[in-house]
């Protein structure tokens, strides 16, 4: 008997961290349920589906707009996933302001994008993974409340320091043999990145996904960087 290849619904996945997650799962043997923000104009995700004919579907979904979810939510109707991952990440205009500095436009704006609509996606979309698939979402090392020792980029770690919590809530509510992860993916060449980061997208993310597909077999929620530690809360 043939046996279907497992399929990732990866939120967020027309460029930087998230396409080149989508590359490494294609890779790796599973099917791609992709992302993209509307417009109409085609990403690097469109020739991914290009090479891998049949293996990479492409939704359209701005996370910050609700009804766009609850729509992708319709779309998917029946269909059930072996992991959902939520790839987003926003910071500030000027990431060198205090917290006491930032303008409430931009605070909000950074909050929304990285911590509230995650959890929305999350919450709405769980019930299309398997009871022993994982959740994930991307979050970042600098959301370690722990480990903040120098301040900088405070907008910015807050907001994932929420999306963290949030998710400690999530998992409070869920079955404990769910498998769920926050991950950290290093500081990575990225847009958001910059240019100064210590990894490249291929020095972080295929180890990512590694251990995400590792993570799916331990139950319960993890809070993990790129090569599989645990990051202090």
């Amino acid at each position: 008997m043939s046996v279907s290849p497992p399929t990732i619904l990866l939120i967020g996945a027309s460029r930087g961290l998230g396409y080149a997650m989508a590359t490494e799962f294609l890779e790796k043997g599973w099917n791609v349920v992709g992302t993209v923000r509307g417009g109409g104009s085609r990403t690097s995700l469109h020739d991914l589906a290009d090479k891998y004919n049949g293996r990479v579907d492409i939704e359209t979904l701005d996370i910050c707009q609700p009804g766009q979810i609850k729509a992708l939510d319709k779309r998917l109707s029946g269909k059930i996933f072996d992991v959902l991952f939520v790839n987003a990440g926003t910071t500030n205009r000027d990431p060198t302001q205090t917290i006491g500095e930032v303008s409430t436009e931009d605070f909000v704006h950074v909050m929304v994008t990285n911590s509230l609509s995650p959890m929305r996606v999350v919450e709405s979309l769980a019930h299309h993974v398997a009871p022993t698939g994982l959740i994930g979402v991307m979050s970042s090392g600098q959301g370690s409340i722990s480990n903040n020792e120098t301040g900088l980029r405070e907008v910015y770690r807050g907001t994932k320091a929420a999306l963290n919590m949030f998710m400690r809530s999530f998992a409070a509510r869920q079955d404990p043999s769910r498998p769920m992860v926050v991950m950290a993916p290093g500081w990575v060449k990225t847009d958001l990145g910059g240019p100064d980061a210590r990894l490249t997208i291929d020095e972080s993310i295929p180890k990512l996904v590694n251990v995400l597909i590792a993570k799916k077999e331990r139950p319960g929620l993890e809070y993990l960087d790129y090569l599989g530690r645990t990051v202090p809360w």
